[in-house]
C-alpha cells in the first residue's frame, strides 16, 4: 500500500512540475519576455520614490508657514 502511495505522489509531483513549466512558457509568450528583459536591464532601478520628495516639500511648506494641502 505504501508503495502505491509513493508512486501516486511521484506522478503528482511530475504533473505539478509540468504545469509549472507550462505556466512559465505561457507567461513568457504573453509578455514576450518584456517584463523579464526590463528587470534584467535595470529599467526599474532608475525610478525615484516620489513619496520622499512629497514629504520633503510638505515639511518645507510647514517651516515656511504654508499649508501642506
Amino acid at each position: 500500500m505504501a508503495e502505491s502511495a509513493k508512486k501516486v505522489a511521484e506522478r503528482a509531483e511530475e504533473r505539478l512540475e509540468q504545469v509549472a513549466e507550462n505556466v512559465r512558457e505561457r507567461f513568457d509568450r504573453i509578455t514576450e519576455g518584456r517584463f523579464t528583459d526590463k528587470v534584467k536591464e535595470g529599467r526599474f532601478a532608475d525610478q525615484v520614490d516620489h513619496g520622499v520628495d512629497r514629504v520633503r516639500d510638505d515639511e518645507r511648506r510647514k517651516k515656511q508657514g504654508g499649508s501642506t494641502g
